[in-house]
């Protein structure tokens, strides 16, 4: 294994996420389907969706390139009958995570455990069945429940609550944060609402009141240097009570939140690739302009184009879009039909 292909900015990359197809049993009001808008169709897989030899092949070309992690995505991963095959064939040497709605893991958490399987993240956005159908347009509120018991039950364990923060959900944030500090197993990821991606700006939150209410409450602070993220450790019990000088979060919940909406620190410290359902290489979420095809997918093709799609990866605040004097974002004319 060589060491990681790095772009011009410095950035390694060191993980991949694979979107396994874009079919989906839920209809969330806010998905940007991996950044490629709602592209979703039939409930029967495509003839263009990507493999699982063609998976397996690709995640064998970019070990070589020092690649440690993989996150499988959608649609829904787990409409995939051979999600299990395809983590039993992912190389020993990556980590191997999932994210889910979990409306199938109870069933299958223990087959994807043995097969490798590391964690999952599970799309939880409210805990109430009411507005959870709301958002999602589903009535499988019991069946995530009890998917993430199944994968706690399993050891696929820290299991991380993805929430969606929005004029819908941020009503229900303090009963999630308060969910997990008093559930041994879960960890909650409060994700950023992107209007640029979803199209309904007036569905926006200042994130940053989410930052400063977890200050307030949290026993402990810690810093990320991945993303320049910030974690927040709840305690179950008596919030005003402090861990420990050895920071002993044993009756602590984690919080943890993902602020990529003009953040130009945030992007500097992007280390990942994506794949889409049809097997295209793209180097930022945000970005349709810089897909590029692997051809027939053949071990050099493979190669050649994870090269030239980390080469021209830049940060998307920052270079990709630049502040103008305005203060408004506006596109860098130097990207401007490159």
């Amino acid at each position: 294994m060589s060491e990681p292909l790095a772009d011009e900015f410095g950035r390694e990359v060191t993980g991949v996420r694979i979107s396994l197809t874009d079919r989906c049993n839920f209809d969330c009001i806010y998905c940007h389907n991996e950044g490629l808008g709602d592209t979703r169709g039939p409930m029967e897989p495509s003839d263009d969706e990507i493999t699982a030899d063609e998976v397996v092949r690709f995640l064998e070309v970019v070990e070589e390139f020092g690649v440690e992690k993989v996150k499988f995505t959608g649609g829904e991963p787990m409409l995939r009958a051979d999600l299990e095959e395809i983590i039993r064939r992912t190389p020993e040497s990556m980590e191997v995570s999932l994210t889910t709605n979990g409306t199938f893991l109870r069933g299958r958490a223990e087959d994807l455990k043995e097969a490798g399987l590391a964690r999952v993240n599970v799309s939880q956005d409210a805990l109430d069945p009411d507005e959870f159908a709301a958002v999602t347009k589903s009535g499988a509120y019991e069946e995530v429940l009890d998917g993430v018991e199944a994968a706690i039950e399993a050891g696929l364990t820290p299991v991380k609550l993805n929430m969606v923060v929005f004029e819908h959900t941020a009503g229900y944030v303090e009963g999630m944060v308060d969910h997990v500090a008093e559930n041994e197993g879960l960890q909650l990821q409060l994700i950023e609402y992107m209007p640029e991606l979803t199209g309904r700006p007036e569905w926006n939150i200042d994130i940053q009141r989410v930052h400063d209410w977890l200050e307030d409450i949290s026993d402990r602070v810690e810093h990320r240097e991945m993303h320049d993220r910030k974690r927040y450790w709840v305690s179950s019990t008596d919030r005003d009570t402090a861990t420990d000088s050895e920071g002993d979060d044993s009756n602590c919940g984690m919080v943890e939140i993902v602020d990529p909406v003009e953040n130009p620190t945030f992007c500097a410290n992007c280390h990942r690739v994506r794949v889409t359902h049809e097997g295209y290489l793209k180097g930022c979420l945000n970005r349709n302009d810089d897909l590029r095809s692997m051809g027939e997918m053949s071990r050099e093709e493979i190669r050649e184009t994870f090269r030239a799609v980390v080469d021209n990866r830049v940060p998307y605040y920052g270079e990709y879009l630049i502040e103008g004097d305005d203060g408004e974002w506006e596109l860098n004319e130097e990207y401007i039909g490159a």
